[in-house]
């Protein structure tokens, strides 16, 4: 379905601009689709900026980007896109930059950390537009019942694993690594364990002896001693992990803020603290966000940038992240949303995002490395298997992506 708002006010004359928007829905049900929140924003900036107008259309996540990517191939791009990446359209020219459309005061407060994930060549073209971070959740119910305390290392976690499937957890710890997702499920345990996708200059390093040491631990210390439930990894999605722990029967699992409010919704007890890593809590915390981006097909650089300014005031950026248990990607909006209690479970989200590690967004062969990582990493941990060789395998097929660009 396509939803189409306009927001009232603005009645200039011929001289009117309309911006097009395509927006994804954040949203699970009709209750609280993202629409509402759009509508508001159009609304508000309107009757602030008469003479521009705000036409938005809110697509659902399964097809915005093929929908968006339609419309450039076709020569109609959206004036404002809000999608899962930018790094293709950054590199075709097709992008404002940053400072090409942002006021100063707005473009400095985003995060720095989104700010470098947003980057192509060194440039701004992704505007960080909602992000969200990672933690090691835990049933507090299952962990007293087994005499548990939170886990603060692998070996933690691989012990409490074995005392929770002694006492007949279904999943002592859930570990998804079937196709949904993932690619983020990997980048937390590469990063407890000091590697990650790139290197320190960049490039791709996603077979390197940290992370071969790492995908050899899972492999020997929880899946082959049966310690991750009566799904294999490689066929179990994040979706069932998710709905398995809210459902009571997960020991532990990697989380992020809905599933604690979902789970919570359900009577489960959530335990949350930062990822273990192999010597005790890892400071590379793994963030995930979404990004807004200005096109420069029909020439309307200072009206993007107004509507941009206006979207990032603190008042905008909180009320969407308040709706869909996500964070915000600015300073102030962050420092505010720490101050107040009523973010308090979100806190611990918060204080991971100053030092989350991301995807390597700003390189266009992103999107085919991560279709290699979903289809083969569930492959490295099976009964047999050689971590090292599906890595390898991994690895080059993310080289040979960026070599074809």
């Amino acid at each position: 379905m396509t939803a189409t708002l306009s927001g009232c006010g603005g009645s200039g004359g011929s001289g009117d601009v309309t911006l097009k928007l395509v927006a994804a829905d954040y949203g699970t049900s009709d209750a609280n689709k993202s629409d509402k929140y759009w509508e508001g924003v159009a609304r508000g900036f309107e009757e602030s900026h008469p003479g521009i107008k705000i036409d938005v259309t809110v697509l659902p996540w399964t097809d915005i980007d093929r929908e968006v990517a339609k419309m450039v191939k076709d020569g109609k791009a959206p004036d404002i896109a809000q999608i899962g990446a930018y790094a293709d359209y950054a590199k075709a020219g097709k992008l404002y930059s940053a400072n090409q459309m942002l006021s100063i005061p707005t473009q400095a407060n985003f995060l720095p950390k989104l700010t470098d994930a947003g980057r192509v060549n060194r440039i701004q073209y992704g505007l960080p537009f909602v992000a969200s971070t990672r933690l090691l959740f835990y049933n507090k119910k299952l962990f007293r019942q087994s005499g548990l305390d939170a886990p603060r290392t692998w070996s933690d976690i691989a012990d409490d694993a074995a005392k929770l499937e002694q006492a007949g957890v279904k999943y002592p710890f859930a570990l998804p690594l079937g196709p949904e997702e993932s690619q983020a499920e990997t980048l937390m345990w590469m990063l407890s364990g000091d590697g990650g996708y790139t290197d320190d200059a960049g490039s791709y390093d996603i077979d390197s002896q940290e992370n071969i040491k790492t995908f050899n631990w899972l492999k020997s210390n929880l899946v082959d001693k049966r310690l991750v439930g009566p799904v294999a990894p490689g066929k179990l999605n994040r979706a069932k992990a998710f709905a398995a722990f809210t459902k009571g029967q997960v020991g532990m699992l990697n989380g992020h803020p809905t599933l604690m409010e979902e789970a919570e919704q359900q009577g489960v007890e959530v335990g949350m603290v930062p990822l273990p890593g192999a010597e005790g809590p890892t400071d590379r915390p793994m963030g995930v966000a979404d990004w807004i981006m200005g096109f420069k097909q029909n020439g309307h650089r200072a009206e993007i940038g107004k509507f941009f300014d206006f979207l990032f005031t603190d008042k905008n950026i909180i009320q969407f992240a308040d709706m869909y248990d996500m964070l915000p990607v600015t300073d102030s909006a962050s420092a505010s949303m720490e101050d107040d209690p009523r973010f308090k479970q979100l806190h611990q989200f918060l204080a991971a995002l100053s030092q989350a590690e991301f995807y390597p967004f700003g390189k266009t062969s992103w999107a085919k490395a991560s279709e290699s990582i979903k289809e083969n990493i569930g492959t490295a941990v099976e009964p047999g298997a050689s971590p090292e060789t599906v890595l390898g395998r991994i690895a080059r097929e993310a080289i040979a992506a960026e070599a074809a660009e």
